[in-house]
């Protein structure tokens, strides 16, 4: 079993792409083929339930056909927060100036808002005594974070202060207009800590990225006492490598990772799930991941042979297989074409995009090594705590190469004391404000909305320099990071009313410049995979409605690019294939690097 023993509500968590719903899914299956009435629920707006159950799935429970004692329902956030927004910013059409609704609506408009959204669906699912009296277990494919758990259960993020105070950029925002759940709110945080009914599973993969990720979630719920916790290590590569270079160094990698694995997961109950070839399509193939987790047998892995000489004979099989594999691959180009691309202009900036674990580190350090040994002056810099980029550099030495790197703790403090001594200014002109009034915008300027704020701040004191050079930068702001900053800039010029901390004129000069493609160039990074292409193509409409246009994808440890002949990896290649051609349907431009020794 994935989970034993098996609470009542068994909640599963991990950064996107680490088979998380997948996960979830084959344990709803176990349960309810253990004689267990299960109903597994998804609040991801990424979720494929309806692709790995191959049924549609509505937002009332559904069953599934061949598994007597399973249910499958999907909650939509996005819609539930289109709706709140709408909620929100409805009363005020027509009442005030267009900018200032325009503002509203996009401090509505970010990740937070869609994971308060999801956290209501789900809590009003809870809270309906006869919708889930009927079942044993309630799966749910996706947790809320610690964060949002943590506003939730601040004592002022209830009061007025929500409804008065403006600190800029925030996601307090999301939990304006609330109160009336409360109560409800405060039962599910106390559910989820509950150990004897509620199990968190963290699903993660054998990589550095991943086992930070699932450690970081692991400690921030421990920390709300929510300390009953399961890991699951998703794709491990077992077995002969074959003699294979790649599956070798695959092997060694995953080895390596595990070996430091955080210690925050050290203590955990663990299961590792070996790297299974399937699409995970239906129940049937379900039920095999299910017997390779516990350790059964798996279904054979029919080999597909990749990146064979160009002098060899094809069978009619493995035509069928090369051609359409052949045409796929043909369309991309290389990392020396994507260097040539950039240096076309001189100089500029070169921002990598994606998220965690795809890549955007190694891939900002091997642009800004190919500009520099072509001559040219180039910057490298990152805003991630967890990049190494002088480890992706190497042992390599240029003179025309300078490694830098923006502190994210050091910039969202120096912002946050800005933020809080605005916020004292205009309380104490207002009458003053309380503890826990403090407290919680405390809570809120240590989110994620509030570094990626203070980060983008510290883009603005360097990029100046890509006038006569280039500066590459590892993790750039997303869209909606950009249409808050200029709609606090619109805020403020037609209402004439303080929008929290003042906004640099070095970022209003940069606004400009990311939405000019002859300066700025924006690299969305993936890997061939369903979840990363998924929120990739979400990044490129966020960064589109920020008005800058993309300048490509890439994607990044393609096995289908490797030429490797193990008989896994080479299956896992070919499932790239449909990933591979929606991005080049996503994007004119695209680029593949193949997965090799030493790049992630």
């Amino acid at each position: 079993m994935l989970t034993t023993p098996a609470t009542r509500h068994l909640f599963f968590t991990g950064k996107g792409g680490v088979g998380k719903t997948t996960v979830a899914s084959a344990t709803a299956v176990h349960l309810a083929e253990s004689g267990a009435r299960t109903l597994i629920v998804s609040t991801d707006p990424a979720s494929n339930l309806d692709d790995v159950f191959a049924m549609q799935v509505g937002t009332t429970p559904t069953p599934v056909p061949g598994v007597d004692a399973l249910w499958i329902m999907n909650l939509d956030p996005e819609a539930a927060a289109a709706s709140y927004r709408e909620h929100m910013v409805g009363p005020y059409r027509g009442v005030l100036p267009d900018a200032a609704i325009r503002s509203m609506e996009e401090q509505l408009s970010g990740a937070c808002t869609v994971e308060i959204a999801a956290f209501n669906e789900f809590t009003a699912l809870l809270a309906d005594a006869q919708l889930t009296a009927s079942f044993d277990h309630v799966v749910f494919d996706t947790a809320p974070t610690g964060h949002t758990l943590r506003l939730l259960s601040l004592p002022s993020a209830w009061s007025g202060f929500l409804a008065t105070s403006s600190t800029g950029a925030s996601c307090l925002g999301p939990l304006a207009g609330l109160e009336q759940h409360r109560a409800r709110y405060a039962a599910t945080v106390a559910a989820l800590a509950d150990a004897s009914s509620t199990t968190i599973v963290l699903v993660t993969r054998p990589e550095s990225s991943a086992l930070r990720e699932a450690a970081r979630a692991a400690g921030e719920l421990a920390a709300l006492g929510i300390a009953n916790q399961r890991l699951v290590i998703n794709g491990v590569l077992t077995g002969d490598t074959e003699g294979d270079g790649i599956a070798l160094a695959f092997a060694r990698r995953q080895r390596e990772a595990l070996n430091a694995m955080p210690e925050a997961l050290r203590g955990l109950p663990v299961a590792r799930i070996p790297l299974i070839v399937s699409d995970l399509t239906g129940l049937e193939a379900l039920r095999g991941f299910v017997r390779a987790a516990a350790g059964g047998t798996e279904r054979p892995v029919t080999p597909v042979h990749t990146s064979l000489p160009a002098t060899a004979a094809l069978s009619p099989a493995d035509a069928l297989l090369q051609a359409p594999r052949a045409a796929v691959l043909s369309g991309f180009g290389d990392l020396e074409a994507l260097v040539a691309q950039i240096a076309a202009d001189g100089h500029g900036v070169v921002m990598t995009m994606g998220k965690g674990g795809v890549g955007k580190t190694t891939l900002a350090a091997g642009i800004a090594m190919s500009l520099a040994r072509a001559g040219h002056r180039v910057h490298l810099s990152t805003t991630d705590p967890a990049a190494h980029l002088a480890a992706a550099v190497g042992e390599h030495q240029f003179a025309t190469l300078t490694v830098r790197r923006i502190d994210p703790a050091v910039e969202t403090e120096r912002y946050a004391r800005e933020v809080l001594s605005a916020a004292a200014v205009a309380a104490q002109a207002s009458g003053g404000w309380d503890a826990n009034e403090r407290a919680l915008l405390e809570e809120d300027l240590r989110s994620p909305c509030t570094e990626e704020i203070a980060v983008f701040r510290a883009f603005a004191r360097t990029v100046d320099d890509a006038t006569d050079a280039f500066v590459v930068l590892d993790t750039a702001p997303t869209g909606h990071t950009l249409l808050l900053l200029d709609a606090a800039e619109s805020y403020h010029r037609e209402v004439a009313r303080t929008a929290g901390a003042h906004v640099p004129e070095a970022v209003r000069a940069l606004l400009p410049r990311l939405r000019d493609p002859r300066y700025t160039k924006m690299l969305l990074v993936t890997l061939a995979e369903a979840t990363p292409v998924h929120e990739a193509s979400r990044l490129q409409d966020d960064l589109r409605r920020a008005g800058i246009a993309p300048f490509g994808w890439v994607v990044n440890a393609s096995l289908a690019a490797s030429g490797t002949r193990h008989s896994c990896l080479a299956a896992r290649a070919q499932l790239e294939l449909p990933h591979l051609a929606k991005v080049r349907e996503l994007h004119q431009r695209t680029w593949l690097i193949p997965w090799r020794d030493g790049v992630a």
